[in-house]
């Protein structure tokens, strides 16, 4: 006999109470359930239940055994259902947290073709600057950029961006250039404060050294886009991300400040919560953001 099944038999004539009740719930007759539990019993050497004219309940053994066999077919059930999950169209509510700058920009534009591709799933995409706990605040998922802090989470890259710093012409012509790094210190620099220890600038030099340039000064936003605005308007050096400078660097709108600088790069990733498998409408969302940012980034947006 199949060990699964007189494994389902005993168990479920101790949640059951007895063999009557048991074989209405696996929909198979009394005898067919009393010769999967003999059977198994026969097989163990050993007694799993007392068996008396009005009751039936496991021995010391057979509760031992209820509790590990209750455990294997627990899982089993999870592996049938994780196999009609992975099978079935993806569907239902997608909770996503991005940062406001690149869901705007970039996230945004293409949600109506994943919409039309998945129309069971319904999206409902927050934007904000701040770090947000997946699983405590409900996201199914984030984008996230730059290094990973939570290594609990389980992540996939989608692509990557650079960061530079970058003022309009205007600027340059009224101010100067900077040549070098210390020459920031006498430049007009503006400050992104919705992100912890963005009052300091991580930069390179050409030698490879890395230098810290403290930037709190003339103006200060919370947001990258109005960031970027305020250097096309001429009023300083900003330090921005490829996907919000690249169109206004194509449009001759922003000039890189000191071009001799090595570009920092950074990843551009999906995160989501652990787990033994991947939701199909979280695996649907990321898949559609792999290719719908396969030829972008690092500079080309």
């Amino acid at each position: 006999m199949d060990r699964l099944t007189e494994m389902e038999a005993f168990a479920t004539v101790v949640d059951q109470g007895g063999f009557t009740d048991a074989a209405k719930k696996m929909g198979i007759s009394k005898s067919a359930v009393s010769k999967h539990v003999s059977a198994l019993e026969a097989r163990l050497g050993a007694r799993l239940l007392n068996r008396t004219t009005r009751r039936v309940s496991p021995t010391e053994i057979g509760l031992a055994y209820y509790d590990r066999a209750r455990r294997v077919l627990n899982d089993a059930g999870e592996a049938d259902a994780l196999v009609t999950s992975m099978q079935s169209a993806p569907s239902g509510l997608l909770r996503i947290s991005v940062a406001t700058d690149f869901g705007v920009n970039h996230l945004s534009p293409v949600l109506g073709e994943f919409l039309s591709e998945f129309p069971d799933i319904t999206v409902n995409m927050v934007l904000n600057n701040r770090y947000v706990e997946l699983i405590s605040e409900g996201f199914d998922m984030a984008v996230r950029i730059g290094e990973l802090e939570d290594s609990t989470l389980r992540a996939r890259k989608l692509t990557e961006t650079t960061k530079k710093m970058v003022g309009s012409p205007a600027y340059f012509q009224k101010y100067g250039r900077p040549q070098k790094i210390d020459d920031l210190n006498e430049h007009k620099l503006l400050h992104y404060s919705n992100q912890a220890n963005s009052a300091v600038w991580k930069l390179t030099a050409p030698s490879g050294e890395k230098r810290q340039v403290r930037t709190a000064g003339w103006l200060t936003v919370n947001d990258g886009q109005s960031l970027l605005n305020a250097c096309v308007s001429g009023l300083g050096i900003a330090y921005l991300p490829s996907f919000l400078y690249a169109d206004a660097m194509k449009q001759g709108l922003v000039e890189e400040a000191i071009p001799d600088l090595p570009p920092e790069t950074q990843g551009i990733y999906a995160v989501y919560p652990p787990g033994r498998f991947t939701q199909p409408k979280v695996r649907a969302f990321i898949d559609f953001l792999v290719n719908s940012f396969a030829e972008k980034g690092p500079e080309i947006w």
